[in-house]
């Protein structure tokens, strides 16, 4: 299906290249301030909107905050196209509601990337929508305490048998689901970012800002968006009620012990990996080792047959001088036995390699069964989980 992808700017120069990009690669729409635009994507609803920040009349903030706010266009992402690019423009951009923001001047190949990866989030969005919408007319949440520590206790029972990332952030979104806000989460997973969200898909740009800020303070404001950051999860919400200042409060003091939660079972999980691949790895040196012995073995045998048969000839010939030939022969069983030694050596080398990477699996065990070392215990400063 052709993509429909709505241009948004007052630079006929700008309208020209995305032609010259894109007229190959989607069906195109024109529009050259922001009134026109609106119009535009209210009667056509394209797939993607490029939108310009600088123009006369209403600026592409502008644009984009109308759009949002318009729910015939309210799902439509929208890509800004600008020469600012810093920072607190991005942000502006993101909290005006765009999805994503690419510099002037672009190329056609990084254009196209980026449309790609919208038209794809939009297509994951509306997917996952969907089936939200579906799980929603069948599930019920057996909250068995109305209090906020009481949700923080089922969520640490469910992710006890949590083993994968999927299962982890389901009990994570249902635990957010009545306070009504809007979420996204990433997962530091080993050297991977793993991202998810309540409702859709993780936009670029919200991936761009949790992944710039992942490393920076535990609380970062901007807007009516709040992310916390431990150092193997990050939580973006999204509609923080920053007008009510009670319950913005008790929300900053209550969402960091969840968080605290799955900190801790990332890190369990990560151990966990850690020895399983550790018992693969014994796995794949017993194999070696078992064809190497059985090698050996077969290999024995034939030379213990011969030896046997020999001796048998040496018998017959006692007091007899023994020939060039039988001392040559002698010398090969002598060989024999030292390949043997060789191998036994090898083995030896193999079977201390398994008794490392077995001290190496109960270590990591022993991390699983106790995942709160001495530095890792939380601070009374910082979280008390409980």
């Amino acid at each position: 299906m052709s993509k429909l992808v709505l241009a948004i700017d007052d630079d006929r120069l700008v309208h020209h290249i995305i032609d010259e990009s894109l007229s190959e690669f989607c069906k195109l729409i024109h529009a050259k301030n922001g009134d026109e635009g609106i119009r535009q994507a209210l009667k056509y609803h394209p797939d993607i909107i490029l939108l310009d920040v600088e123009m006369p009349g209403l600026t592409g903030y502008e644009v984009c905050e109308k759009l949002k706010k318009c729910q015939q266009t309210a799902d439509i992402p929208i890509m800004f196209l600008s020469s600012r690019v810093n920072l607190e423009e991005r942000m502006r951009g993101y909290n005006a509601g765009a999805s994503d923001y690419i510099m002037k001047p672009f190329n056609a190949e990084e254009l196209k990337a980026r449309i790609k990866v919208l038209y794809n989030y939009m297509q994951l969005s509306k997917r996952l929508s969907q089936d939200i919408k579906r799980a929603q007319l069948t599930a019920e949440i057996a909250m068995t305490d109305s209090g906020d520590m009481g949700r923080i206790m089922r969520f640490v029972g469910q992710s006890y048998h949590a083993h994968d990332l999927r299962t982890l952030v389901s009990y994570f979104f249902e635990f957010f689901q009545p306070f009504g806000l809007e979420v996204a989460v990433a997962f530091w997973y080993h050297n991977s970012n793993v991202f998810f969200a309540a409702e859709g898909a993780v936009q670029p740009i919200e991936q761009e800002l949790m992944e710039t800020h992942k490393d920076g303070n535990r609380f970062v404001d901007f807007g009516r968006r709040t992310i916390i950051n431990y150092p193997k999860v990050s939580l973006l919400i999204k509609n923080m009620p920053i007008d009510d200042e009670t319950l913005y409060g008790r929300y900053k003091d209550l969402f960091p012990h969840i968080l605290e939660a799955t900190n801790a079972k990332i890190k369990d999980m990560e151990v966990s990996e850690e020895a399983l691949n550790k018992v693969e790895q014994i796995g794949i040196v017993f194999e070696e080792l078992s064809e190497q012995l059985m090698g050996i073995s077969e290999h024995q045998g034939q030379k213990l047959l011969a030896l046997e048969a020999e001796l048998a000839v040496l018998k017959g010939e006692i007091g007899i001088a023994l020939s060039e030939q039988r001392v040559a022969e002698l010398e090969k069983l002598y060989q024999h036995f030292a390949f043997l030694n060789d191998e036994l050596s090898i083995i030896k080398f193999k079977l201390t390699e398994i008794t490392d990477a077995r001290h190496e699996l109960i270590e990591s065990l022993n991390k699983v069964a106790k995942p709160w070392g001495e530095e890792d215990v939380p601070a009374q400063t910082d979280i008390e989980l409980f």
